[in-house]
This record gives structure tokens, sequence and C-alpha cells, in this order.
């Protein structure tokens, strides 16, 4: 995804209508399009609402979860991990909703500017092809193992507690210190 938006920051977005036959129609390019179609136009920034072409009604968000839905039944494109998906339903109703929302949007946003950097960074580890793809899956693994961690106020265990083994607690130590040596040299190349 482009950090940079495609749509001229002072342009309205487009209007996509959504009929009771679950046709979209793009009103800019007076024609029907799809949800594959709007997927790329995320893709390439361009900005769009979907209404209900009866009632006029927002229904952007509905749209999206559908395409996410559709993305995620493709072979090969699963990026949400079955526990991520159900941690994230347990949130739903629970007082933490609004929080773990602004979360996942600044968490997400943060991640769309830097991943440039990351990009370039990632490189010169994976020089053969198209392995950049297995070490972004690993990423989605670590990211499903950070959610679990982020449950407020409930301390982490320590190591050798009998919630979690030795040999997995160390590793997950060793790692958070990989984790918080890289960033710190992703702050210090931006300095």
């Amino acid at each position: 995804m482009n950090a940079e938006s495609t749509t001229p920051a002072n342009t309205p977005p487009t209007v996509i209508k959504k009929y009771a036959n679950r046709r979209l129609y793009n009103t800019v390019t007076s024609a029907y399009t799809t949800l594959e179609h709007l997927a790329d136009m995320v893709k390439q920034n361009i900005d769009f609402v979907v209404q209900d072409a009866k009632t006029a009604e927002d229904i952007t968000r509905a749209v999206l979860t559908q395409i996410i839905f559709e993305q995620e039944g493709k072979n090969g494109q699963s990026l949400l991990p079955v526990s991520f998906l159900r941690q994230l339903i347990g949130f739903y109703g629970d007082n933490l909703q609004t929080l773990l929302s602004r979360y996942l949007e600044v968490t997400m946003g943060n991640f769309t500017q830097q991943q440039g950097n990351l990009r370039q960074y990632m490189e010169p580890f994976f020089p053969f092809g198209n392995t950049f793809q297995e070490a972004s899956r690993n990423n989605a693994q670590m990211l499903e193992q950070t959610m679990k961690m982020f449950t407020p106020f409930v301390p982490f265990p320590a190591s050798g507690t009998a919630d979690v083994p030795v040999d997995k607690a160390g590793d997950l130590q060793a790692r958070l210190a990989l984790l918080e040596k890289e960033l710190q040299a992703l702050k210090e190349e931006k300095k």
C-alpha cells in the first residue's frame, strides 16, 4: 500500500452505490464494479464511500469487511490468524472496545508509514526472490503473539512461572530483546 494518496486532498471521495441485487455502481465511471476492483482502489489509496442506493446510508464499513472476508477466503491470501480473529471478536461489547479500535488504527497507520523503510531494511536479508511474503506471514504470527500479551492490567508472567514454561519464556524474552534492538536501529536511522 502506498503511503501517499493518489486522490488529491480536496477531491471528494468516489461514491459507490450498492443496490438491493448486491451490484455496486461507481458514480464516477458510470459503470458497475466489483469488490475486487474496490480492493484495488484501496491499495491505490483512492478514497471512496459506499452508500445504499435506496436509503443513501453509508455502508462503507460493511463493504470493506466483506472485502476482507473475500481476501481471507482466497488460497494463500490469509492475513488474519484465527486466534487473532477470536480475540478481536471477544472485544466486541467490552468496555475496552473503543480503546482497542483506536490502538489498531494507530498501529496500522504507523506500520503503513514505515512499510517503505521496513521493506528497505528487510531486503538484504531476503535477496533471493519473494521470500518477503514468508517473512510477512512470520510477522503476522508475531503480531498474533503480541495481541495475546495485550491484556490490560494483567502482568506478563515472569520466566519460570507455572503459566509459561522456562524455555518459552526465555524465547519470548530473546524475541522481545531483538525487537527492541531493531526498533532502536530504526529510530537511529530516522535521526
